[in-house]
């Protein structure tokens, strides 16, 4: 499934650090808002976490800085889905200039869902496992 667009906004100067271009902090804040967006589309919206007492926690994360972003441009992440388990989730953001198209940065998550309560790892419930499947990305072809 093509990768969807979860965050939009604009990179403001105060977002730069003293290179001039956008600190690595905004860069995370920004997937970061991603995550959630991209989250409530599998069902993992704010209200059923509330009422499930279920939380996520991101075990890993790996973000790969390609271009830079100035103040003034415009920011598009897309996410998609690469693997859901029973208790994880893996997935891929990317974020784009909106104006040129260009990659910026890439950043691949691995998160847990877990009982807030219990503070360890739980299952999806079958419905939110369902919506993560239809958003599951096909696997990456090897080279032959």
């Amino acid at each position: 499934m093509e990768s969807e667009a979860t965050y939009r906004g604009t990179v403001y100067p105060w977002h730069c650090d003293h290179v001039g271009h956008m600190n690595i902090m905004w860069y995370v804040g920004k997937f970061d808002e991603a995550n959630w967006n991209f989250f409530a589309r599998l069902g993992l919206t704010p209200t059923y976490l509330r009422d499930s007492g279920r939380g996520m926690a991101a075990v890993q994360q790996n973000i790969a800085y390609k271009r830079e972003l100035l103040a003034g441009d415009i920011v598009e992440v897309r996410s998609r889905l690469l693997e859901i388990g029973d208790k994880s989730i893996r997935f891929m953001h990317e974020m784009r200039n909106a104006e040129t198209s260009e990659i910026a940065a890439t950043c691949e998550i691995t998160g847990v869902h877990m009982d807030r309560r219990l503070r360890k790892s739980a299952p999806f419930a079958p419905d939110i496992r369902n919506a993560a499947m239809r958003h599951l990305a096909p696997a990456e072809v090897e080279a032959v």
